[in-house]
């Protein structure tokens, strides 16, 4: 018995001003600068422009983790020096509870905060185009 064979791909549609708009759409007046195309588009369709996009939005993801990093490196790298120390265990506890845990928590909120802008700054971006601000 023959094996089915697999279901094709949908072929690619080129998208045109006319097939986004009808046949009998006139584009821009030619005394304006038309619009830049939308992020979206850019980045479906994997061009260049859409792939600086995406980077651009990896890259401050990125900048926003290795920053929140070297906060909690600095935070974190000492302790065992300073917890080696000869001190009461209260202490240790008060400084691990009151001092370094508040302090971790602020980085983290701070962090997500800055990702989420992150990506509601590009979100904005894809969703509104360039050239439609």
């Amino acid at each position: 018995m023959p094996e089915p064979h697999p279901p094709r791909r949908p072929r690619r549609e080129t998208v045109t001003y006319a097939s986004a708009h009808g046949p009998g759409a006139v584009p821009a007046p030619a005394g304006r600068r038309p619009a830049h195309p939308p992020a979206r588009s850019e980045i479906d369709e994997q061009t260049t422009l859409g792939h600086t996009y995406v980077r651009s939005l990896m890259r401050s993801q990125l900048r926003a983790a290795l920053t929140a990093l070297g906060a909690l490196a600095l935070l974190v790298g000492p302790l065992p020096l300073l917890l080696a120390l000869p001190a009461p265990e209260a202490l240790v506890w008060a400084a691990l509870g009151c001092g370094v845990y508040p302090v971790v928590w602020v980085i983290a909120h701070r962090y997500v905060r800055r990702a989420e802008r992150n990506e509601r700054d590009f979100t904005g971006l894809v969703e509104t185009g360039f050239g439609e601000r």
